[in-house]
Order: C-alpha cells, then sequence, then structure tokens
C-alpha cells in the first residue's frame, strides 16, 4: 500500500480494545436518546391527534344539538297543522256533513230525505237512545238502528241513528223509489 496508509486506519482505531467501552456507551445513549426520542414524538403527534378528535366530537355535539332543536321544531309545527287540520276538519264536517248525514241538536227538526222526512229530536237523549219525531210520529230510536218509512206509497226511505250525545244526534237519511211488487 503506497498511499501510506495502514491497514488498520483511523477508522479501526476506534473500534480497538481501548475504545470499545466508550464505542458500546456511545451507541447504547444513542438508542436510549432515540428510544425517549421517539418516545416524546409519539406523545406529541397523539396529543395533535387528540386535541383534533375533541374539536371534531365538540363540532359533531354542536351539530347535534341544533338537529334535535329542528326536530323539536319541526315536531311542534307538525303537531300545531295536525292540530290546525282536525279542527278545520271539524269546521268542514259541521258546514257540510257527508253526504244524506245530518246533525239534529234537541227540539230541532230538519226537512230530510229530499223533502219527504220531516225529523226532529224531541228532548235531550236517554242513555241508551233519543226520541225522533219523524214525519209526526214519535220513534224511541237507539244507536245504529235502522228505520224503514214510507211517506206515500211510490217512496221508500231509510232512516240510520248513526251516534248521539248530549248535544247531537247524527242521522243519515235516503229516499228512493219504492220496489213495485
Amino acid at each position: 500500500m503506497q498511499s501510506g496508509r495502514s491497514p488498520k486506519g483511523s477508522r479501526w482505531r476506534r473500534f480497538s480494545a481501548e475504545h470499545r467501552a466508550t464505542t458500546i456507551l456511545v451507541v447504547i445513549i444513542i438508542i436510549v436518546g432515540t428510544l425517549i426520542g421517539g418516545h416524546l414524538y409519539g406523545r406529541y403527534l397523539s396529543s395533535i391527534d387528540l386535541a383534533e378528535r375533541e374539536a371534531q366530537i365538540e363540532q359533531l355535539r354542536a351539530e347535534s344539538q341544533k338537529q334535535k332543536r329542528d326536530i323539536d321544531s319541526k315536531s311542534q309545527q307538525l303537531t300545531a297543522l295536525q292540530d290546525k287540520l282536525t279542527k278545520t276538519q271539524a269546521a268542514l264536517d259541521a258546514i257540510m256533513p257527508s253526504a244524506h248525514t245530518y246533525n239534529i241538536n234537541p227540539n230541532q227538526t230538519l226537512i230530510l230525505g229530499d223533502g219527504h222526512l220531516t225529523v226532529g229530536m224531541v228532548g235531550p237523549p236517554a242513555n241508551d237512545s233519543v226520541l225522533l219525531n219523524i214525519n209526526g210520529k214519535s220513534q224511541t230510536v237507539a244507536a245504529g238502528q235502522t228505520l224503514t218509512i214510507t211517506p206515500d206509497s211510490a217512496t221508500r226511505c231509510l232512516v240510520n241513528l248513526q251516534s248521539f250525545d248530549v248535544f247531537k244526534a247524527v242521522v243519515v237519511a235516503t229516499c228512493a223509489a219504492a220496489k213495485a211488487q
């Protein structure tokens, strides 16, 4: 080797027997320092993730509370609209009842069945029946009962008491031409 270097150069001197303990100590210190640095860096990264996660959880909680308030508001609106619809339907039914269905108040008389019947409720109803005056004849009628009335030989009428309470009787009355026998 002409360059003036010996095969055991300066690099090999560091690992010689006299420096071996120092070298091992430096390597152990580097390993321990790397482990401690890695541990601290890992804790730093986890704290960043934890802070981001906490911020996201708070944001989701705020959104959840907002959605709950929206749902409660919509529920209140829905309840109010349903109540309004029920009241409107009741008012409409009072003004325009179903075909041939009539509400008769106590001591009130109505002309029904295309003018063939005069039906009136006499006094307040009893517990299980009402007293109806149909074409001048008083008849006690229970809820659900149907009466067949023939005002003249050419007409046959059906009077059905659907229901009643203290304030009204709900009567369905229809008239048609009598069938020839």
